[in-house]
């Protein structure tokens, strides 16, 4: 059977997904929005907002009265904390903010409801609907899911001109279009768990923020130890706690590796090494085996634009569907909204064009403008990540460089993904001109 057009599909309600189908409906356009899952669902993620993710829900128009609100990153290396705020550059606000994906995710889908889209949860899309004769995507093949998101129903026929993958890191819509995976970009990979430290704790404060809650901070840990630092056995990866409204603190730990091959290498048990570093933290700090609230759960995290094209017969790739996790700090979410917001704009345009021909022109010019946008960015995050993945330079870097206000600087704008790009301060310039210089993505 075939439903009812639209005028554009969205698959997967995620945060690009809803950004992408808020931004559609405001333009005016017939939306349909279609979730795998039933809200509120679980999503592994580190729940931290960067400024450009802050930002790019202010443009939305999307309010989170349960985020917790930072001050800045808290960065711990080689035994020492050094709290870096924020950075003040125009367009970004100078704060983050922290929230369970649970919430943000059903948030941002219900502000693509009220925004005009229709939200259909429990509705998993198996495939693109194809012409016969052009093989151009013509909609997309659904079936009814089940509670953990399997299909059991019978296939429906969805309709519209356009559709935006948001569908995630596998992106099986993506993959039906021949749109594979690249092999040359980095892929990371993340586990995290819930703790929920006694009052007594210094992270033990509603929204606690590991000082006591007068101000509050996203911790970073970029060296892991089993124990006191230097005196232990060293841990691969990077870990992070971030405090939630509710009392609990998202603790988890992430791996970047410069291609997908070397990852495979590596092979490593990372719930093992979580289990191991948390049980290395301070007693005290209550986050430990002990105080946890939820089972460790894990997650790729496809990096620096890892599918190509972007924009395909009909079809756009949005989040991480795409591969936009920056590579510098693991966060998806900013760059996931703002190309939502892209989409948005190229798909009104595109539906709005004259004939055909232009509206094809516009959809494929998506990927240009997104490349054109962020492309330059990634390819500096591919840089670092290979930089990274030698161990003697990782630690050169954290003991001699960090303590150096102007490392400092520039690593600040690169973990909170802003910069200037068309002025501002030295650091704006230098990571702006350095963006430029190298190939967009």
């Amino acid at each position: 059977m075939e439903s009812d057009a639209a005028d554009v599909i969205v698959v997967g309600a995620g945060p690009a997904g809803s950004a992408t189908a808020a931004w559609c409906a405001a333009a005016g356009l017939d939306v349909l929005l279609l979730e795998r899952a039933q809200f509120p669902r679980d999503k592994v993620c580190g729940d931290g907002l960067t400024p450009r993710a802050v930002g790019e829900l202010e443009r939305l128009g999307v309010s989170l009265p349960r985020a917790v609100r930072n001050a800045g990153l808290r960065l711990v290396a080689d035994g020492r904390a050094h709290e870096l705020r924020w950075p003040d550059v125009p367009g970004f606000p100078s704060y983050g903010l922290a929230l369970a994906r649970a919430e943000l995710d059903e948030a941002l889908a219900r502000h693509a409801q009220r925004a005009g889209a229709t939200l259909l949860e429990r509705t998993h899309v198996v495939g693109p609907a194809l012409d016969p004769r052009s093989g151009r995507v013509v909609g997309v093949v659904a079936r009814a899911a089940d509670e953990r998101g399997r299909a059991t129903g019978e296939p429906v026929t969805y309709r519209a001109p356009v559709v935006v993958a948001a569908d995630g890191v596998s992106s099986r819509f993506a993959v039906a279009l021949g749109v594979e995976r690249r092999e040359d970009r980095p892929i990371g990979v993340a586990v995290r768990t819930y703790a929920r430290p006694p009052a007594s704790s210094p992270w033990g404060t509603p929204g606690g923020a590991g000082d006591g809650g007068t101000e509050r901070w996203m911790e970073s840990h970029v060296e892991l130890w089993e124990g006191a630092p230097r005196t232990s056995a060293p841990l691969s990866g990077y870990g992070w706690l971030f405090p939630l409204a509710d009392g609990t603190v998202n603790v988890g730990l992430g791996a970047v590796h410069s291609t997908p091959a070397r990852q495979s290498a590596a092979d490593a048990d990372h719930r093992r090494t979580l289990d191991r570093w948390l049980a290395g933290l301070p007693a005290d700090w209550g986050v430990g085996a002990e105080h946890r609230v939820a089972p460790v759960r894990g997650a790729a995290l496809p990096m620096g634009l890892n599918r190509t094209p972007l924009a395909t017969r009909g079809a756009l790739l949005v989040g991480d569907a795409a591969g936009m996790v920056s590579p510098f700090n693991g966060e998806g979410i900013g760059f996931g909204l703002q190309a939502g917001r892209i989409a948005g704009d190229v798909v009104a345009r595109a539906l709005a064009a004259p004939s055909a021909a232009e509206r094809e022109r516009l959809l494929t010019g998506y990927d240009a403008r997104v490349r054109a946008e962020l492309g330059g960015f990634y390819t500096l995050g591919r840089y670092f990540t290979r930089l990274i993945e030698q161990p003697a330079l990782q630690r050169l870097a954290v003991r001699h460089g960090l303590p150096r206000r102007a490392v400092m600087d520039v690593v600040l704008r690169l973990f909170s993904d802003c910069y200037d790009p068309h002025g501002g301060d030295w650091v704006d310039r230098a990571v702006a001109a350095a963006a430029r210089l190298v190939p967009a993505a």
